[in-house]
């Protein structure tokens, strides 16, 4: 399987950058391709241009700034997300890629009765690994917003049939010691 792994987190020491080497090794040992992009390594820019924004629903010029990053998300057969939670969600540098990538032409169509469809048919595997400060339950009283961004959003725009997997690792900082665990930021 083709897999794009999208990694967000700007230390290389971290605790999550660590988690994000260890599935990249895992998903190769297994005989996947593995697109890796780390977002901050390969100076992602998150912010939508005014123009893109104005050329939101022309799917061929929406997409002349991120050509390259929409090539890899099609050829993917299978997205693995992996970042911290901050601010009870992913770093602003993911929900960027997320708004300049997932496009309209690339990951959805709209029907003539304004109805979304999914374009990204070919990924049939969706996974998050994020680690939260808060504890589970605490995520959850929240709504645990993250979960449906990556569940209701993303798994909106792949295969109907894909599966998902979400991998929460709560209470990180508070409880985790920070010798041979990478950086106490995340």
């Amino acid at each position: 399987m083709r897999v794009l792994v999208l990694f967000a987190h700007p230390v290389e020491t971290s605790f999550v950058a660590a988690l994000h080497a260890r599935i990249v090794e895992i998903l190769r040992a297994r005989g996947h391709e593995v697109d890796d992009l780390d977002l901050y390594a390969e100076g992602f820019d998150p912010v939508m241009p005014r123009q893109t924004l104005i050329d939101y629903l022309n799917a061929p010029a929406n997409i002349v700034e991120v050509g390259p990053y929409v090539a890899r998300l099609r050829a993917a057969e299978g997205l693995v997300l992996v970042f911290p939670v901050w601010y009870d969600g992913p770093p602003a540098i993911l929900k960027g890629f997320f708004e300049r990538i997932f496009l309209p032409g690339v990951s959805f169509r709209l029907d003539e009765r304004g109805r979304f469809l999914p374009l990204l048919l070919d990924i049939k595997r969706l996974a998050a690994v994020c680690v939260h400060g808060a504890s589970r339950q605490q995520a959850s009283l929240m709504g645990d917003s993250v979960r449906g961004l990556i569940r209701h959003n993303l798994g909106g725009v792949i295969a109907p049939e894909a599966r998902f997997d979400y991998f929460a690792i709560t209470r990180w900082m508070p409880r985790r010691p920070r010798a041979g665990r990478g950086s106490w930021r995340g």
